[in-house]
């Protein structure tokens, strides 16, 4: 049946839907509102969906077997239902625009590389001495009481030269100033 078609009685299919809309909207919207876990939107859309499969099917709008066109209404609601959950625990979750604006960016590993090769770069025009203090400290882990033993110098010739080289970096690498504070 199309839309806009008339039936034998005179009534079109518009009519008829209307009709079934009125007279079985309510209890179905119930019905599916429960079986939603109260998501309005989604019964409504149920609703919807369960009408068209009324419109679509007119030979049982019409069966002389039913005393009324309720039963099937609702068993076909109820199934719209339980496809919908099943669809929607098959498929992950959807993300709003509020989860992703608070979302951690991650750099991914091209822009990484980039970084390195930037940095190793930068090291390599530091003094030998600012050098093997950066390397000892920052990047090898040592603390500044073993890179002063493993140098032969003051603890606080280490943190100088640390200070020292970190503020040379800061010159070299404009674009990296934030990450070195």
């Amino acid at each position: 049946m199309t839309a806009g078609m008339t039936l034998m009685n005179g009534t079109t299919a518009e009519h008829e839907l209307a009709a079934l809309q009125r007279e079985h909207g309510r209890p179905l919207f119930a019905l599916l509102l429960r079986l939603c876990d109260g998501d309005r939107q989604r019964a409504e859309d149920l609703v919807q969906e369960t009408l068209v499969r009324a419109w679509q099917h007119p030979e049982v709008l019409r069966a002389d077997d039913f005393d009324s066109v309720r039963p099937w209404l609702m068993t076909v609601g109820r199934r719209l239902a339980i496809d919908a959950r099943r669809a929607r625990q098959a498929r992950p979750p959807e993300v709003g625009d509020a989860a992703l604006e608070n979302a951690r960016v991650i750099s991914d590993h091209a822009e990484r590389a980039a970084a390195a090769l930037d940095v190793r770069q930068a090291v390599k025009t530091l003094t030998p001495e600012h050098r093997e203090v950066l390397v000892l400290v920052y990047f090898q882990g040592a603390s500044v009481a073993e890179a002063a033993a493993a140098l032969g110098i003051p603890p606080g010739t280490v943190k100088s030269r640390a200070y020292y080289a970190l503020r040379a970096l800061r010159r070299v690498l404009p674009g990296y100033a934030a990450d070195l504070r």
